[in-house]
């Protein structure tokens, strides 16, 4: 087909549809081979079929030719068949002539077919002839039928020509069944039809019965997991929501487009019509979702995470169908619905990260830095470096820690549902909005009327989800998801305020600068996790027999939920010491290195996957880490093999281990990533793209490269190494007093830590007894004991220093602010 534009300009190929408009349509068959349409453009619509001089129809190929002559004489010989059939006497001579007067129409057939194809013969041997039929005749019908009628005329007048045709086949074929005349077959049609009614009926009822048992299994199944909530049964609202205002106060103008949604219709927009809230869990996003409906005074309608996964494939996709029929429902009668998908991963789940972890292996388990027998090596590192070696230990199966973007992409297809639960759901999202009700769409089309459009159902889909990034990303594009809201961790005064709200609730004794340092002193908490130590913190006080909270509850509930319930097992007096060492080496150097982070708690208690830990907590909400800091946070990790050494008379033991991996991963990655270290070129880039050291190339530029880059992490190791040396033998002291305080108290809060190791007063241990010389050398004598006993591994000679005068006290509800680092 030819489609020129005359008036100058390159020739282009007008849309399908703009040739249906302008009444351009060429139906018949025959026209196929015949000629090339020219189609003029910039002119009024005309169309010519021309056909170059001297140009044939194209030779049929032979099977072509005569496969209806075949056919047809195939149904000739079956019909003197059957004469014979019935007639056994009959000579095959007579059942021919016989048939030849009975069947006359096909010798009809026969004829029309040779005519046929002696005119295709003859378009082929001659180009007049072919262009009198193409050009003249079937050209000048197209064009006279496009002239006359709109496309539209010329569908119905098709449409009814195609029926007359069916009906005439049938009162023919009826006519020869009752030997009668094909008009008089079509009035005795009606009366066998209603002879033959009962026993179609009873064919119909049996059919609707076996329809009706799978209809019934199925809607069975597809019921449940979706609860719907009325305006009235709704109490939460957007004053329940706390330590998120800034998520809140975007919510909340989706809210005002949803109430009055001609405001931005009005002005040529539209209404996102969905949300997604991600970010940890128990920071608020379900409460939030409630409070929307609470505002709107809408209904509500919550859909539960398992309630696509089921045991047939297709019930899925029924449950979309039924809750979104429902919703329309909902929608047309209040004015507006919202529809809130928790856990939404479970449906949509078709993400790089759906089941399957980088490189195919299993996400869940947890990094070497985690797990590392010994010390929990990796507690006391800042949050950002927690996150570096955790994403690094991902090549060796670990699971990520969550972060402030993600990452969405096609993998795996594993999770809840099937795929066809999730194409039901992206097509009721966002799919063609086709008319409702049977009236509207087959009675009026048959009518010849258009059907009436759709009316705009208000429906606000919120989503909320852990992992983003295993949601696939057609789910996520504008037109379905159109806001995507992080619902991170609470900021410091989120805390602040989420405390004040839970406390309000319960009686309690903590003043408003004893609420803002828990806020500080818990820098991850959500709102659910603070929701669960106010009330741990209630079950202390009852346990006590108080009914008032007071700060040593408080922090006994953070405690538990920080450490987890202790396992009770006693270490012997030697292992208990080093293990007091260990930890107070690490306390003493972070308490003197960092100026990021504050300890939080040190305790010698063996936890599941610890013997003993010193975690630390940031002093502010940051979110940039500096060389210092990673520097610090070196130094801490070298404290314990470091200490270990200089106390037990060069020894170490395997605890370190943990210790050492964090120190090297984070070297490495300030060494060859990050610019902190001796050169400025990443390492990372370099591998990717091949490129070798930085004028070199080649296999060998690369081991050299590797070489030296290993070289100077361990050139930097160990100089960090020299420092925590002198720090400890500055510290010695310190170090000893504390290790001390772990032995008697077995776990210390980062003030009462401070406390021991400037030698002050404490919120629950006294300091001030380790800055008494008598006593630190008694701390001096009882290591040289255990050192001896370390040695030759027999019990310790001396007893632990009793501390004089008990100077703990449980009771304590004050939490003095600590002084200034030294």
């Amino acid at each position: 087909m030819i489609f020129r534009r005359r008036r100058g300009g390159a020739s282009q190929t007008p849309p399908a549809e703009s040739l249906y408009r302008r009444g351009l349509r060429l139906t018949s068959t025959f026209l196929s081979g015949f000629a090339y349409p020219e189609i003029v453009w910039g002119e009024k619509p005309k169309v010519s079929l021309v056909k170059s001089a001297g140009a044939t129809r194209p030779s049929l190929p032979m099977w072509d030719r005569i496969k209806y002559l075949l056919l047809l004489t195939v149904v000739w010989f079956v019909l003197v068949w059957a004469a014979m059939a019935d007639n056994p006497l009959l000579p095959f001579v007579d059942a021919m002539r016989e048939q030849s007067r009975a069947a006359s129409w096909v010798f009809v057939l026969l004829g029309l077919e040779l005519i046929r194809q002696g005119h295709f013969l003859i378009s082929e041997r001659s180009s007049d002839y072919h262009r009198f039929w193409t050009h003249r005749v079937f050209g000048g019908f197209e064009r006279y039928t496009h002239r006359r009628f709109s496309p539209w005329t010329r569908f119905r007048v098709w449409r009814a020509t195609v029926w007359l045709f069916w009906i005439a086949v049938f009162a023919v074929v009826a006519g020869k069944v009752l030997d009668t005349s094909p008009a008089l077959a079509l009035f005795e049609a009606p009366r066998l039809l209603w002879e033959a009614l009962p026993f179609l009926l009873q064919i119909v009822f049996l059919f609707f019965v076996i329809i009706i048992q799978f209809v019934g299994l199925f809607w069975f199944l597809s019921r449940g997991g979706i609860d719907t909530y009325m305006p009235d049964d709704i109490k939460t609202r957007f004053s329940d929501v706390w330590g998120q205002d800034h998520v809140l106060e975007r919510v909340k103008e989706n809210i005002v487009f949803l109430e009055k949604p001609q405001e931005i219709e009005a002005k040529g927009g539209y209404v996102p019509g969905g949300i997604l809230l991600w970010g940890p869990p128990g920071t608020g996003k379900t409460l939030m979702a409630e409070a929307v409906a609470g505002e709107t005074g809408h209904p509500y309608v919550f859909v539960d995470p398992g309630a696509f996964i089921q045991m047939f494939m297709g019930i899925g996709v029924l449950k979309v169908k039924s809750l979104f029929r429902k919703l329309r429902k909902l929608a047309l009668r209040y004015g507006g619905v919202i529809v809130f998908f928790d856990e939404a991963d479970s449906l949509g789940r078709r993400g790089a990260l759906a089941q399957v972890g980088p490189g195919g292996r299993p996400v869940g388990t947890r990094p070497a830095a985690f797990a590392a027998a010994g010390c929990h090596g990796i507690s006391y590192l800042s949050s950002d470096t927690r996150w570096q070696l955790a994403r690094d230990a991902l090549h060796s199966g670990g699971t990520p820690a969550w972060r402030d973007r993600f990452f969405m992409g096609g993998g795996m297809n594993a999770g809840g549902g099937d795929t066809g639960t999730l194409q039901a759901l992206l097509t009721e999202l966002s799919g063609l909005k086709k008319p409702r009700g049977i009236v509207n769409r087959y009675v009026r089309r048959l009518l010849g009327m258009k059907p009436k459009p759709p009316p705009k159902y208000r429906i606000l889909v919120m989503m909320a989800t852990n992992m983003p990034e295993a949601l696939d990303e057609a789910l996520l594009r504008p037109g379905r998801i159109d806001r995507i809201y992080k619902v991170g961790y609470p900021s410091r005064a989120g805390r602040v305020r989420t405390y004040e709200g839970y406390f309000g609730k319960v009686r309690h004794e903590l003043t408003p600068e004893e609420i803002d340092k828990l806020a500080t002193i818990t820098p991850y908490a959500t709102g659910a996790g603070i929701k669960d130590l106010v009330n741990e913190a209630l079950i202390t006080a009852i346990r006590a027999g108080r009914e008032v909270i007071t700060w040593a509850d408080v922090m006994k509930a953070k405690q538990l939920k920080s450490l987890g319930p202790p396992e009770g097992v006693e270490y012997h007096d030697r292992e208990r010491h080093a293990t007091a060492v260990h930890e107070a080496c690490h306390a003493v150097v972070a308490y003197r290195v960092r100026r990021h982070l504050e300890i939080d708690i040190a305790t010698i208690e063996k936890g599941a996957e610890y013997l003993g830990m010193v975690a630390s907590i940031p002093v502010e909400d940051q979110f940039t880490q500096w060389r210092s800091e990673y520097e610090a946070d070196i130094l801490v990790s070298l404290a314990s093999l470091s200490g270990e050494r200089m106390f037990f008379g060069g020894d170490s033991s395997s605890g370190v281990s943990g210790d050492l991996e964090s120190a090297t991963r984070v070297a490495s990655l300030m060494e060859g990533y990050w610019g902190m270290g001796h050169t400025v070129s990443s390492h990372a880039v370099s591998s990717q793209l091949g490129m070798g050291t930085p004028g070199g190339g080649g296999k060998e530029a690369e081991k050299e490269m590797r070489r030296q880059l290993a070289d100077r992490i361990e050139d930097q190791l160990a100089t960090l190494l020299a420092r925590v040396e002198r720090i400890l033998e500055e510290n010695r002291t310190q170090v000893l007093a504390v290790a001390h305080a772990l032995e008697t108290h077995k776990t210390l809060q980062g003030e009462d830590v401070v406390a021991v190791i400037e030698g002050r007063e404490g919120p629950l241990v006294d300091g001030r007894v380790y800055a008494d010389p008598a006593f630190v050398r008694e701390l001096e004598e009882y290591h040289q004991a255990a050192l001896a006993a370390h040695r030759g591994r027999t019990p310790v000679r001396l007893s632990l220093p009793a501390v004089p005068d008990e100077p703990v006290r449980r009771d304590s509800a004050k939490s003095p602010v600590p002084e200034g680092r030294s």
